[in-house]
């Protein structure tokens, strides 16, 4: 199949060039406006009993949980005439919006639920109300309903906006800017590290023009996607980072192999075939593996990390695509123009460098380490691992939680307010629990007993129903504002003073759930919205492991025909992504260099990154380890197959490929550490984690963790049972040599001296 690929592109590139102009234009064009229709939610278990929570209360009461705070204050503080003024009219216009629910605020709420509106200092009051829609179509109507109430503000008042619905809407907004300032970035910089990476302007030209296929082509992807399920802006983070860094990968491969076949005395077409069929397949078992490991994201049920398979599988699949497809038309079209504008000849002139000569695998500086490396196997081994293990222990700490307003600058409005919130008032507005109850029970009494018994748990301050105002075990006023029964069903507002994504708070939470209570209870709010996220994250990260465990074994045994060799990458994989995940902890989670980032600490992660890092850090590590072994195992395959020749093999794979692979991981780390200079902290965390994981993937990974493993296990290395070693000979997709080549091409360049 390569072989004809690659036979296409020789036959007839103008075509295949042209059409791939088309897709790019069409593609550009139907996903430029896709940002428009993405969600800026997704982070909500459909599924989740605090979902079916809030369905009810919007379906039966036309109510919801107070997602829309406005601080306001006075020249004299929260009792000033402007400040009530303001107050009021905040109230009568939320009022009057359709799409607000519950509007009340310190200035007119009973007496008794009044003073949990005001701040203990006295200097603010707060309104509050309740916005409509989803986690995408709430933040976009509480922004819209805030810019109509805050265009012309009463004389001497001050409103501050927050809440869950602005805080989301920032989030999205900050996310969006900082993608087009992370791609002014990390774009001029990737392209110059690219000019001398691939030693002339004409050659990096290739992996952007790969780059920007598949960016636009997922782009159009997604845009179709909308139409039929929801897709989050988050996803266009991935589009654009993993296509640019999926392209300068594969791209590099390609045109390294073609570049060393020509070397070697082979004609353009010729190394075209060779290319294709050599780094071309490792291409697409680095695809396959790449893609299934973001696939497994679908198995959880927040279409937050839905979104993320959907992206991560279009861009793959576009990027192998036109790895194998255009850049053999490419290659085919430029020829020896390939290397036309190399920077490096004036640059070297001008330093007084003699011109680069090819160095031969054998003295490349790769052998030398994994040769260096085999010596000494054991410590080695060892010594890397303990590292490795070092890094990773932070990570046994780990604590996961809801994204809220804290993963923004502190400069914006909502996490202005969350403090406040969180450390000024008596009673957290945003801390909320309401407890729906579908069908109460008939029994006289059986509501205002609830009620009691719940204002009696520690860290509630009050309980609003339809029975009365219940603070410390009493009733301390009769039902007020909007109805809280209706028919057999009723809710419950539960007010609280603890952070709700803090210890406390789910303590709170769980002791309120604990309360008998006068038939089927079910809870809602941030503190149950953020234990039920949380609970059905781990309830699948099982069976996503499961998976992308049993097809990436499946694919390394296709590739290699080893048992041995698929459980070993299982293994170092593993051990790497411990080390980054327990940096993450200790940067993002346990505040270490925060004010590196400016972020604040919540002492806990936001779950769904560390399993979207997972999934992303996995399949990427696997591209390394596809390159490697499929080199390592043309040399065995060519070898006597005796101990020696495994560890000249395991040398020459490595010294063929290290170069092109510490290349393509520091191409790759520049355009996720762009990533982490953004403003939201699960971004940069995001960013960050990656580059870590890029960088020691390809560093103490591949450069002494396998070489040190492939010696010591030697011959074992390529054994199979004696069935599946049969089954691979008649059905492995893995190459019995080097399609022909020549001697001398055993011998090829693979670097640059200096």
């Amino acid at each position: 199949m390569l072989t004809r690929l690659a036979d296409l592109g020789i036959r007839v590139p103008g075509r295949i060039l042209g059409i791939a102009a088309f897709v790019l234009v069409a593609g550009g064009v139907f996903g430029a406006g896709v940002a428009e229709h993405l969600s800026a939610g997704g982070f909500a278990d459909p599924g989740a009993s605090s979902t079916a929570a809030t369905t009810l209360l919007a379906d039966r009461f036309h109510a919801g949980d107070p997602n829309l705070v406005l601080q306001v204050s006075g020249p004299r503080g929260a009792d000033d005439a402007a400040a009530r003024a303001e107050g009021e009219r905040l109230v009568g216009a939320l009022r009057g919006e359709p799409d607000a629910r519950q509007a009340e605020s310190y200035w007119t709420a009973p007496a008794t639920v009044a003073p949990g509106l005001r701040a203990d200092d006295g200097r603010s009051g707060l309104v509050v109300a309740t916005i409509t829609g989803d986690d995408d179509q709430a933040p976009k109507r509480a922004a819209a309903i805030v810019d109509r109430l805050l265009a012309h503000p009463a004389p001497g008042a001050t409103v501050t906006a927050g809440g869950q619905a602005i805080a989301y809407h920032q989030v999205s907004e900050q996310v969006t800017d900082d993608l087009t300032t992370a791609e002014l970035v990390a774009v001029p910089l990737t392209g110059l590290v690219l000019v001398w990476v691939f030693g002339s302007v004409v050659a990096a030209l290739v992996p952007l023009a790969v780059g920007l296929f598949s960016i636009a082509g997922t782009l159009a992807l997604l845009r179709g996607l909308t139409a039929v399920t929801p897709v989050s802006v988050y996803a266009m983070n991935l589009t654009t980072a993993l296509g640019l860094a999926l392209a300068i990968d594969y791209s590099l491969f390609i045109v390294s192999r073609y570049r060393e076949e020509t070397r070697a005395g082979r004609t353009s077409a010729e190394a075209v075939r060779v290319a294709t069929g050599t780094a071309g397949r490792t291409v697409l078992f680095s695809a396959l593996t790449v893609g299934l490991s973001l696939a497994a994201l679908a198995v959880f049920p927040v279409y937050f990390l839905r979104s993320f398979a959907y992206a991560g599988i279009g861009v793959v699949a576009l990027a192998a695509l036109a790895s194998l497809v255009v850049v053999p038309a490419l290659l085919t079209v430029l020829g020896p123009r390939l290397d036309a504008l190399d920077i490096r000849v004036p640059v070297r002139r001008w330093l007084r460098r003699p011109p680069a000569r090819p160095v031969p695998a054998e003295r490349s500086f790769w052998y030398r380490v994994a040769s260096a490396v085999m010596r000494r196997a054991v410590p080695a081994g060892l010594a890397v691992t303990a590292l490795l293990l070092l890094l990773g222990s932070p990570f046994l700490g780990v604590r996961f939680g809801y994204p809220d307003d804290r993963v923004l600058p502190s400069e914006a409005s909502s996490h202005q307010v969350g403090d406040v919130l969180r450390t000024g008032f008596a009673s957290n507005a945003a801390a909320t629990i309401t407890v729906v109850l579908p069908e109460v029970s008939a029994e006289p009494g059986a509501l205002e007993r609830y009620s009691t018994a719940l204002s009696r748990v520690g860290g509630v301050t009050g309980v609003t129903s339809a029975a009365g105002v219940y603070a410390g075990g009493g009733r301390v006023a009769p039902p007020s504002g909007a109805p809280m029964v209706s028919g057999s069903s009723a809710y419950l507002a539960v007010r609280t003073s603890p952070d709700p994504m803090s210890d406390e708070g789910a303590r709170v939470l769980d002791a309120v759930k604990t309360v008998p209570s006068p038939g089927e209870a079910l809870f809602t709010g941030l503190a149950a919205e953020n234990e039920d996220s949380v609970a059905a994250l781990g309830d699948r990260l099982p069976l996503a492991i499961a998976l992308i465990a049993a097809t990436t074994f499946a694919v390394l045994f296709l590739l290699t025909g080893s048992i041995l060799l698929p459980l070993k990458a299982l293994v170092l994989n593993t051990l790497s992504l411990s080390a980054t995940f327990g940096a993450m902890v200790w940067i993002f989670q346990d505040g270490h260099l925060s004010s590196l980032y400016g972020s604040t600490v919540t002492g806990y992660l936001v779950a769904t990154m560390p399993l979207l890092m997972f999934c992303l850090s996995f399949g990427i590590s696997m591209d390394y380890e596809v390159f490697l072994l499929a080199r390592i195992r043309e040399h065995w395959l060519e070898s006597g197959r005796t101990p020696a020749d495994n560890e000249r093999a395991v040398g020459l794979g490595l010294g063929h490929t290290g170069r092109i692979v510490t290349a393509a991981a520091v191409l790759m780390a520049i355009v996720f550490a762009a990533l982490a200079t953004g403003s939201v902290s699960f971004m940069q965390m995001f960013g960050t984690g990656l580059t870590l994981a890029v960088l020691m993937d390809a560093t103490l990974v591949r450069g002494v963790l396998v070489p040190a493993f492939m010696r010591l296990a030697g011959r074992a290395n390529w054994w199979a049972p004696g069935p599946l070693a049969r089954w691979h000979a008649r059905h492995g997709w893995a190459e019995s040599g080097r399609t022909g080549e020549s001697g001398s091409a055993k011998a090829a360049s693979v670097a640059d001296t200096g």
